[in-house]
């Protein structure tokens, strides 16, 4: 344990010099986010932090760490599918980043990614226990996964969100790990997608000197959507939908009702309930900080999940009304 530990320390550390350089260059580069009317922030931001952190993550999950051998060992054949599909979405993302590509180019390349993710899971392992046939099964875990990948880009709008969400669920996804029998790789690859953001977040904290960008919210969107995937196919559904509760309810509830009234829910803007509370007075490190500290109620709820998942489910969304109440009082 202390030498798997010591790892994820070393990890943040190798995330958090590497972001280093990547902000010379992308400054150099004049690669920037400049502010608009729908920004939270009011000065250009370089925007591309996320290249280190999925290089991280992806090179770890390679070559993961033997903590019983003590020696980096090398895992292609079990990780090939979703380490495909992971880099094929953060060099889109990254093109986007750099010229802006069509939104229905983007979606496809991330239908893509998702539908070598469904392909590569197990077949005979089912989400509901072979109740529904199998083709509606995979479409619903694709539409599902999808979303999930959309709004945590949609959600990272203010500083320190994306970082503090990824720990808050990579933390559930550990504690879980420790307490059930989960897929063998779960601790790892928690620990690796974690730790890179724990690099990252240093730089994104208030007042952010650098921003993921589509390569880091799109393609950690997809790699936490295939570890919480993984989680609920395990048996555990319930703690792989409260983990990431408050992000789901807030874009879903924003951006459903936005389609409601004919916008185009691609098109950035400032409705969601975090960016409110910014717009009302509040600091980004206080409405990040709200969001930790609601996600570690929301890890005790996902344990509680595994043994009384409705009462848990029901504690989850009471957490996440509170947190929003106060962001919007």
């Amino acid at each position: 344990m202390i030498a798997f530990l010591l790892v994820g320390v070393l990890i943040a550390l190798i995330s958090f010099l590497l972001i280093a350089v990547t902000l010379r260059y992308l400054k150099q580069k004049a690669v920037l986010d400049h502010p608009n009317e729908r920004s939270s922030h009011s000065t250009p931001v370089p925007r591309g932090g996320g290249l280190p952190v999925v290089a991280i993550v992806l090179i770890a999950w390679i070559y993961p760490f033997d903590t019983q051998l003590l020696a980096i060992t090398f895992s292609w054949t079990s990780t090939a599918p979703i380490c495909v599909a992971f880099a094929l979405l953060a060099a889109i993302s990254w093109a986007d980043d750099l010229k802006s590509l069509s939104p229905k180019f983007r979606l496809t390349i991330q239908a893509l990614a998702i539908a070598i993710g469904i392909a590569a899971l197990p077949h005979e392992v089912s989400l509901f226990n072979n109740a529904v046939p199998a083709w509606l099964e995979k479409a619903f875990l694709f539409f599902g996964w999808l979303w999930f990948v959309n709004l945590f880009n949609f959600m990272d709008g203010i500083d320190g969100i994306s970082g503090v969400e990824t720990l808050g669920i990579c933390m559930g996804l550990l504690l879980l790990s420790s307490l059930h029998e989960l897929p063998a790789a779960m601790p790892w690859h928690a620990l690796t997608v974690a730790a890179a953001m724990v690099g990252f977040l240093w730089w994104n904290r208030p007042p952010a000197r650098i921003f993921l960008g589509d390569v880091g919210s799109v393609s950690i969107g997809f790699i936490l959507g295939w570890l919480l995937l993984e989680l609920a196919l395990a048996g555990y559904w319930a703690s792989a939908l409260i983990l990431p509760s408050y992000y789901v309810c807030d874009a879903t509830y924003t951006l459903v009702r936005r389609a409601l009234r004919g916008e185009k829910v691609w098109q950035a803007h400032r409705e969601h309930f975090y960016q409110k509370a910014v717009q009302a007075g509040r600091t980004h490190g206080a409405v990040s900080g709200s969001i930790g500290i609601a996600n570690v109620v929301l890890i005790a709820l996902s344990v509680s999940a595994t043994a009384y998942p409705v009462v848990s489910l029901a504690g989850a969304c009471i957490v996440v009304l509170v947190l929003i109440g106060w962001m919007r009082s």
